[in-house]
């Protein structure tokens, strides 16, 4: 947690106090991707490991942003996606490799990152989606 405040007060990060959801299956890529979101100052609303834990997150704080993984352990994303696209809140997948195309289909103006991708290319993604959807940051 201090991490995260002392991330939201230092002007030299970019995502500084933006709330990010990170739905993704794979324990060590949520844990990469975490830890870019935090040394960019994000503060990470939730990193869930599957579709379900992902809706609760979506339903108890919503974030500003959200980083979705096609596929979240056998179940394709698409129903945090719909609900995320419900609430007005911008996403981004970051897939290994786009194996169900029909998730992508349903949102064709989104950002698809293929894993493994550098910290600076998901960063920038954040920001963008970030100011495309109006959201100040702190």
């Amino acid at each position: 947690m201090e991490r995260n405040m002392h991330n939201a007060q230092n002007p030299n990060r970019p995502l500084r106090g933006a709330r990010v959801l990170v739905v993704e299956d794979d324990a060590l890529v949520l844990m990469e991707l975490e830890s870019i979101l935090q040394d960019a100052g994000a503060e990470t609303v939730a990193c869930c490991r599957n579709v379900n834990d992902g809706l609760t997150a979506v339903e108890q704080k919503p974030p500003a942003v959200a980083i979705l993984d096609v596929n979240s352990g056998r179940r394709v994303i698409a129903p945090v996606a719909r609900r995320l696209a419900r609430c007005g809140t911008p996403f981004l997948f970051y897939a290994g490799e786009v194996e169900n195309e029909s998730t992508v289909a349903e949102w064709p103006g989104h950002l698809v990152l293929t894993k493994p991708e550098r910290p600076t290319t998901i960063v920038a993604a954040v920001i963008h989606l970030l100011e495309h959807a109006g959201v100040e940051q702190d």
